[in-house]
């Protein structure tokens, strides 16, 4: 009996053997079927991510021809370096040992060519502060033919209307530059603004300055002029320009007479700003003598003077300067239709009265920025 009952367990114990070890087989294949086709699919993703499209047309083709293509380590990397580091970056990367190795030296010093050709988004170098209805749409169209500098074309009035916005912002509005070229934006209205100085010396303490000075009797009657077009039922200039005009009290509140007392809006740049750092450019003399103005606002920003008489005809119809045809266009360089209005007339005696109310302030603006304008 006792070996019937030894038999039958011996064979019950083998069967279960049998059973777990098939069992356990099939789970052991089943779990490597599994981490096959994850392993499989792993490397299928990662092939698919080592060639993402690049947001730079420019730069997909150069990257393109790069043997079999870069890692996504490296094009990451490379993509980050053309976009924020720039090519200098770059060189100190391939020469300093890293995670990248010697093999990707040729893709790095070809990322280079990325950079120097399309450049980067920088903040200003120098910015044109001013004045309104001065000339500075002139002096940043004909700064513009120089190869050196790259400037934004409209008017972003971060360091009055949008500061909020941030530098990150600011900077995304610029051209790109290479690292010898000079980015340069233009926004008259800062000189007349307050927090603009402050706010411009927090981005860059060296920040370099031009600002387009005219006639600020002339400029005053310029801006109304514009006004009026946009606004035919303003009050006359001679209102607007008077508290009370028979005992001579001009408006100061009035922001067309305001602008013009350049020196009050100067002494507000010099507390953050060195005076040598601000370039006046003569609204009166960028019509007579453009090639002389421009050679000395290409000095002070440090460029070879490139523009000269040869790039500048005067147009009789408008009344001032434009830029002779480029090569690769077939109309002359003028500046729109808004700018060469013809003046509102206005009574001798009220410019008369204008003149002797600015003459002081002119004066002390002479004595200032060591320069004789010749107003009066």
């Amino acid at each position: 009996m006792a070996h019937r009952f030894l038999s039958s367990a011996n064979r019950f114990s083998a069967r279960f053997a049998f059973i777990f070890t098939v069992s356990l087989s099939c789970t052991y294949l089943c779990y490597s079927i599994i981490f096959c086709r994850g392993t499989i699919m792993t490397n299928q993703g990662y092939e698919g991510k080592r060639c993402p499209p690049s947001k730079n047309a420019g730069g997909k083709k150069l990257l393109g021809k790069l043997d079999n293509c870069a890692s996504l380590e490296v094009r990451s990397a490379l993509d980050e370096s053309a976009a924020q580091r720039g090519s200098n970056d770059l060189r100190d990367q391939s020469k300093a040992p890293g995670s990248f190795g010697g093999h990707w030296t040729e893709a790095k010093l070809r990322n280079m060519s990325v950079a120097q050709k399309y450049g980067n988004k920088k903040l200003p170098n120098a910015l044109i502060v001013g004045v309104k209805k001065g000339g500075t749409r002139a002096v940043l169209e004909f700064i513009r033919i120089h190869p050196d500098v790259r400037a934004l074309g409209t008017e972003p009035h971060f360091f009055d209307r949008n500061y909020d916005r941030g530098l990150d912002w600011y900077r995304g509005l610029m051209p790109r530059t290479l690292d010898s070229q000079i980015t340069l934006e233009k926004t008259p209205s800062y000189f007349v603004t307050r927090e603009a100085p402050r706010r411009i010396a927090g981005m860059s303490p060296e920040t370099k300055l031009i600002v387009v000075v005219r006639n600020p009797v002339t400029r005053a009657i310029s801006d109304y002029t514009q006004t009026l077009s946009k606004k035919p039922d303003i009050p006359t200039f001679e209102e607007l320009a008077f508290k009370n005009r028979s005992l001579g009290l001009v408006d100061t509140s009035w922001n067309a007479i305001r602008i013009g007392m350049y020196i009050l809006h100067l002494e507000n740049w010099l507390q953050y700003f060195r005076l040598s750092q601000m370039h006046f450019v003569s609204g009166e003399r960028l019509i007579t003598d453009p090639a002389g103005e421009m050679g000395r606002v290409q000095d002070f920003l440090g460029l070879k003077r490139i523009i000269t008489d040869k790039h500048f005809y005067f147009n009789r119809t408008k009344g001032f300067p434009c830029l002779k045809k480029p090569e690769s266009s077939s109309q002359p360089r003028c500046l729109g239709k808004s700018k060469g209005r013809t003046h509102v007339q206005i009574d001798q005696e009220v410019i008369e009265q204008l003149v002797e109310f600015y003459r002081p302030f002119n004066i002390k603006f002479y004595e200032t920025v060591g320069q004789d304008f010749k107003w009066d």
